[in-house]
C-alpha cells in the first residue's frame, strides 16, 4: 500500500512543480571592461520609475575610407603606449627639477645640478630613444608637449640655455622632427588625444 501524503507534503510538490515550469531568471553578468578601442566602456544600471534602465557608455568607432588611414591610426597608438610612459616621466623629472634649482643657491650650482640631469636621462633613455622610429619620436616630442604643457626646445632652453637648445633643435631637423612641437589637443592632435585618454583609461 502507498502512504497517503499530507496536505503540507502535497503543497510542497504542487509548489516545487510550479516553479520547475517558471523560466529561470538568470543574472545577468556584468560587463567587464574592454581593453579594446571598439565597444562599451562601462555599464551601470539607473531606476526610473520604478524601472532598471541599463546604461552603456561607448566609445567612438573610427571608420575608415583608406587602408592606409586605419594604418596610421594602428601606428599611433603603438606610439603612444611606446613614448607616453616616458613623457610622463618627463613630467615629473621636470617638477623635481625646478623644485631642486630652487634650493640652490648659485648660478654654477644650477648648471652643474643641469647638466648632471641631463647625463642621467641620457644614459638611461638613449638605449629606449634608438630603438624608436621616426613616427614615434614625434609623437613623444608631442606628448612631452602636452605634459609639461612646454615644447622641447622650450625646456631645453630653459634649463641649458639658448645655445644648447639650438643645437638640438638643429639635429632634431636632421631626423625630421622639430623641438618646437606644440600640442594642439582640439583640432591638429584631436585623435592623438583621444588615443592617450584610452591608454589613460587602460583600454588599448
Amino acid at each position: 500500500m502507498f502512504a497517503v501524503p499530507t496536505w503540507s507534503q502535497q503543497r510542497a510538490r504542487q509548489t516545487q512543480r510550479q516553479q520547475q515550469r517558471q523560466p529561470q531568471r538568470q543574472e545577468q553578468p556584468q560587463p567587464q571592461q574592454s581593453k579594446r578601442a571598439r565597444g562599451y566602456t562601462r555599464a551601470w544600471v539607473e531606476v526610473e520609475q520604478g524601472d532598471s534602465v541599463q546604461n552603456i557608455a561607448v566609445l567612438p568607432v573610427y571608420v575608415f575610407r583608406r587602408p592606409a588611414d586605419l594604418r596610421k591610426y594602428q601606428r599611433m597608438v603603438i606610439a603612444v603606449k611606446k613614448t607616453y610612459p616616458i613623457a610622463k616621466v618627463a613630467r615629473q623629472r621636470m617638477a623635481e627639477m625646478e623644485e631642486k634649482l630652487l634650493t640652490l643657491p648659485t648660478r654654477k650650482a644650477q648648471k652643474a645640478y643641469t647638466k648632471q640631469v641631463e647625463q642621467q636621462i641620457k644614459e638611461e633613455y638613449t638605449p629606449v630613444l634608438k630603438k624608436m622610429t621616426r613616427s614615434q619620436g614625434k609623437v613623444l616630442l608631442k606628448l612631452i608637449a602636452r605634459e609639461t604643457e612646454y615644447s622641447s626646445y622650450e625646456i631645453v632652453r630653459e634649463f641649458r640655455g639658448g645655445f644648447t637648445a639650438g643645437f638640438w633643435q638643429g639635429v632634431a631637423k636632421i631626423f625630421g622632427a622639430n623641438l618646437k612641437t606644440e600640442y594642439d589637443r582640439e583640432d591638429e592632435d584631436r585623435m592623438l588625444e583621444q588615443i592617450v585618454t584610452l591608454y589613460e583609461a587602460g583600454l588599448l
